[in-house]
């Protein structure tokens, strides 16, 4: 291939709308260009690397058995409806009506499309069975950003597996693991494989394959001492016991002016709590009185937080220990919600009488979630649902009806691994594959079943294994540059060298590139030529923005001693070799 026929439009400055590395540099060195927000053009360079990307991912399906389809990327809903997704989905599906109009969905995923396929499988004797395809898939994305990294369009490649039973999918979900282990690694992706949500997708368990980055929009929650991995969104941790005393007899209101927050809740101001004589300081105690002058510190820990959320309509009360932030994933996981929002502030008020900092459960008829730090507690201060009041000593057992306990608290830096004990830490990541146990959900409503063993017809069990191609590019980029542009691990850059002609209008300079060039291509290098009539400078500069992994530099200085520059982009480092030599000594690099 010769430089001056592609077509690589590199830039000398950083755009102004790139908001991530990737981006910027997929940007600079010609390999996309944005058509609009969340849908970008993959020009020469890139589509190289896709290809190479997906030709990785496709030898590693091959190894465990896997069989390529490509099925339609525009579905009608009747399946969709099957699975109960078409209403689940919302507003990031892309719906449109064909001119009969019937009602179609350009697909976000595959899992009822392949399950519809899979109705034709018969028999046990079938299973297990795997299927992949790579299809452009289409996502709504309210905020796509990050370049490649969330787009609203892009290239998935997805798998199924389908099974007789459950030991078979974890079998297969074994396979899938170990596939993509090895995929991201020949990738030069260092992915974590972490605990995750399935969310939408249903299922009994999931794994999420993480990048650490900056700009990841992901939050993993990782132990160093014994490696647990798991996304925000699943992730626990321990929860030191708590010594509540014995509380009071009942709730007591008493007045807080202006406290609006767990904070201002914490500092009441005042004088000391009244103790009665020979009893306790502690104004958790029995018999411990209290004015609404008197100082009352109630940290965090001893308050009961109310939030207000509609799930599918229905406002429910939320409720954590005052210090523990709520994760809205696992609200939603919890409890199978589709729509999820905090109520507003008419809302609560018509529902509970009172304004946010000044709500509780204690008496309340309607639905009640509480997170698991609450199972037990007594002693503890909540809303009264009248503006300026408080309730202290409530036992949550006891005072509040709780229908439905979950773990629903957002793990924090610092807190104890599940696991070991020691200190957990937060880092970002970008999720680059996410394999799942699905289950029969799919194959019961679209009806994929087959004759089992004892001659009864039982639904498949599935599972559904992604990796996003042009954000494993991204991703790579990410992990994977320096100041002066791409460093391209060499199985997935666009091409393994690039020749330069330093000084190219000398024809003693361009027939020794040429010479090489030649020599390299017919050694099976993927190799290109820098053929343009432009400075040595701007060439470098180019292979260098570019990432190709080695440059090979015929110049005037080095024909006189007669040899070639050898420069390895990731190091810079450079040698020399005779003239003679460079092909052997190239594909020792390539090989190696």
């Amino acid at each position: 291939m010769r430089w001056s026929h592609m077509f690589v439009p590199t830039l000398r400055d950083d755009p102004a709308e790139a908001d991530a590395p990737s981006h910027r540099l997929l940007l600079r060195a010609g390999y996309v260009r944005q058509l609009t927000a969340g849908h970008y053009s993959l020009l020469p360079l890139a589509v190289r690397v896709r290809a190479k990307i997906i030709g990785i991912v496709r030898e590693e399906m091959a190894a465990i058995g896997a069989q390529e389809m490509l099925l339609p990327a525009l579905h009608p809903a009747e399946p969709w409806k099957r699975s109960g997704r078409w209403d689940l989905m919302g507003q990031e599906m892309f719906r449109l009506r064909d001119r009969r109009g019937a009602d179609h969905a350009l697909g976000m995923t595959h899992e009822e499309i392949f399950a519809t396929v899979a109705r034709e499988l018969s028999s046990y004797r079938q299973l297990p069975q795997q299927w992949y395809q790579f299809q452009t898939k289409f996502r709504d994305e309210p905020r796509p950003k990050g370049g490649l990294m969330r787009t609203r369009e892009f290239t998935m490649k997805d798998a199924y597996s389908f099974d007789i039973d459950r030991p078979g999918l974890d079998a297969s979900f074994d396979a899938y693991h170990g596939a993509y282990t090895r995929i991201f690694e020949r990738l030069g992706i260092p992915a974590l494989p972490c605990e995750a949500s399935s969310g939408t997708m249903g299922g009994a368990g999931s794994t999420e394959f993480m990048c650490p980055s900056d700009v990841g929009e992901d939050l993993v929650v990782h132990c160093p001492a014994c490696g647990y991995s798991a996304n925000i969104e699943r992730a626990t941790s321990v929860l030191a016991a708590a010594s509540d005393g014995p509380g009071l007899p009942s709730p007591e209101r008493f007045d807080t002016p202006g406290v609006r927050t767990i904070d201002d809740l914490a500092v009441f101001l005042g004088g000391d709590p009244q103790t009665p004589e020979g009893g306790s300081a502690d104004p958790r105690a029995a018999g411990a009185s209290l004015r609404s002058s008197d100082r009352y510190d109630a940290p965090g820990d001893r308050q009961i937080k109310t939030l207000v959320y509609i799930l599918d309509g229905t406002l429910t009360l939320v409720l954590l220990r005052g210090d523990h932030p709520l994760n809205e994933q696992k609200l939603a996981d919890a409890t199978g919600a589709a729509e999820l929002r905090p109520a507003d502030a008419a809302e609560i008020q018509d529902a509970l009488g009172a304004q946010p900092g000044s709500l509780g459960a204690v008496g309340v008829s309607l639905p009640v979630i509480a997170d698991e730090a609450l199972r037990g507690r007594r002693g503890m201060f909540t809303g009264a649902n009248t503006d300026d009041v408080h309730l202290r000593g409530v036992d949550v057992g006891r005072d509040i009806d709780v229908g439905l306990w979950a773990d629903l608290r957002e793990v924090e830096a610092g807190q104890r691994c599940v696991r070991c004990g020691e200190r957990l830490g937060i880092q970002r990541a970008i999720e680059v594959g996410h394999i799942f146990k699905l289950g029969d959900r799919y194959a019961r409503a679209l009806g994929a079943e087959v004759l089992a063993p004892d001659g009864r017809r039982v639904p498949v069990i599935m599972g559904s294994y992604g990796i996003g191609i042009e954000r494993a590019m991204a991703a790579i980029v990410e992990t994977h540059h320096d100041e002066r542009g791409i460093v391209w691990p060499l199985p997935v850059a666009p091409f393994q060298v690039a020749v330069v002609a330093a000084q190219s209008d000398d024809a003693a300079v361009a027939n020794a590139a040429e010479d090489v060039y030649t020599a390299l291509a017919s050694a099976g290098v993927e190799v290109v030529i820098d053929d343009r009539a432009e400075r040595a400078g701007v060439k470098f500069r180019d292979a260098e923005l570019t990432g190709i992994p080695f440059r090979v530099t015929a110049g005037r200085r080095g024909l006189a001693d007669g040899v070639a520059e050898v420069t390895t982009r990731a190091t810079g480092e450079t040698v020399a070799v005779p003239l003679d030599a460079v092909v052997d000594h190239v594909r020792s690099l390539v090989g190696r």
